[in-house]
């Protein structure tokens, strides 16, 4: 028997969809807007690069500390709000720094920006999630690709001020009351509610299969009821995988920032031009995968998906190292970003769904986690190239696809029968848990 055709989702569901598209937009342009101006911040307050690093990590510290309190936040005032309030202080926060005479001052206003952009990251993806639910199929990859299209628009922002001579706090003053604005409007068009309060409106083909007479719980001992039913302790350490996950996706993306450019620069002798095109390709590949992600997704499952990407991170910056070149370690930081496109999405989901926490938990556990990883992986890469070298040092990158490759059961398998549309409750119980095939 033929799967029914999915129904076009409600308008409400269609314009929740381009809010949310507009958040992860705006949310990759408030910071980009700042970057490129970080030497002029520097320069203007005389700081020292020791100095200077320790104050630039002030916004991903201010993520750390606040950012487990992202769902206590998402369930008492709704993900919506919480994501369109997260993105104002975050532009407030990025103006106060750029606005900085010192730097007391700039370390606490990056630490608050960093505060603020935790939880609206929480937020946006949980709102996403929540879309993603009533559309019944993978839409959340769109919704990264969007952030990734984001921040180069707010790079070239930044260049084009910079261009035209802006003062500083002008510039950041101007984004951030755009952008402010765009994700207040946007808050017209998300979906009412608070999340996990109650079940979202089932799509209309959902209904027509019950009416048909379709077994709603054929399969109670299904790989999701399992899941539902095992322990405390299962499900700390299916999150723990999760994570895992997440953090080899990051990894990755940090070393083609961090390490594309010095590596093919230093070790491989390219010129400047040449050596900025790692960290181009590796995001350019990325965005095209975020872009047809969806579709992978929908028509192989998340498993299969994140297994085959893992694969080709390992092998394509494997062969990268193991055979150095320049057009070799290009294509391999290509093959990296495309392998980990899906990668932070699917953990994030997969989180979201977990039986038995709290509306947010998951979400906000894996997103907590993850910055840990962006935190912690330059200085880790940098003490092995010390002791060996940099490339011996950029081994974590096909290290980190291995392990999706290893943990990729953890995320969900290609479902085999038309999707269930009943959204899963937050506050679960083992009977409410949807059914995967």
């Amino acid at each position: 028997m033929s799967s029914p055709t999915l129904a076009r989702p409600a308008p409400d569901v269609r314009r929740a969809r381009v809010a949310v598209a507009a958040l992860f937009l705006t949310n990759g342009a408030l910071f980009a807007n700042l970057v490129p101006r970080y030497p002029e911040i520097k320069a203007g307050l005389d700081l020292g690069n020791a100095t200077y690093g320790l104050a630039v990590a002030a916004f991903p510290a201010g993520a750390i500390t606040a950012g487990l309190a992202a769902a206590a936040l998402v369930r008492r005032f709704g993900s919506a709000r919480v994501a369109v309030a997260g993105t104002v202080l975050t532009a407030a926060g990025l103006l106060l720094a750029g606005l900085a005479p010192a730097l007391p001052l700039l370390v606490v206003a990056l630490f608050a920006a960093g505060a603020m952009d935790a939880f609206t990251d929480v937020a946006q993806n949980a709102h996403g999630l929540r879309v993603q639910r009533r559309y019944g199929r993978s839409i959340i990859n769109g919704f990264h690709a969007l952030w990734s299209v984001g921040a180069v628009v707010g790079g070239g922002m930044a260049a084009a001020a910079i261009a035209l001579g802006l003062p500083l706090g002008v510039h950041l003053a101007i984004t951030g009351a755009l952008f402010a604005v765009v994700a207040l409007v946007a808050l017209r068009w998300c979906l009412p509610g608070l999340d996990g309060e109650a079940p979202d409106a089932v799509p209309a083909e959902a209904e027509a299969g019950a009416a048909a007479g379709a077994p709603a719980s054929a399969e109670p001992a299904g790989a999701g009821a399992a899941l539902a039913r095992a322990s405390r302790g299962r499900t700390a350490a299916v999150l723990a995988a999760l994570v895992l996950v997440a953090v080899a996706g990051t990894l990755v993306e940090d070393a083609g920032s961090t390490w594309a450019a010095v590596y093919l620069s230093g070790s491989l002798g390219a010129p400047a031009t040449i050596a900025a095109a790692g960290f181009v390709a590796l995001v350019g590949a990325q965005f095209v995968g975020r872009l047809v992600g969806d579709r992978l997704v929908d028509r192989f499952g998340q498993r299969a998906v994140a297994r085959t990407g893992g694969a080709l991170v390992a092998l394509g910056t494997g062969l990268a190292l193991a055979i150095p070149s320049v057009p070799g370690t290009i294509a391999g930081f290509a093959a990296a970003g495309f392998g980990v496109a899906t990668l932070v999405p699917a953990a994030m989901q997969q989180a979201d769904e977990l039986p038995g926490l709290r509306a947010g938990t998951g979400l906000t556990l894996v997103s907590w986690l993850m910055r840990l990883g962006f935190l912690l992986s330059p200085p880790i890469v940098g003490l092995v190239a010390d002791a060996t070298s940099l490339r011996t040092g950029l081994l974590v990158l096909p290290l980190a696809g291995v392990v999706v490759v290893l943990l990729a059961g953890v995320l969900a398998p290609r479902r085999t029968t038309t999707p269930s549309h009943h959204p899963v409750p937050h506050d679960r119980t083992p009977e409410t848990q949807e059914t995967r095939a």
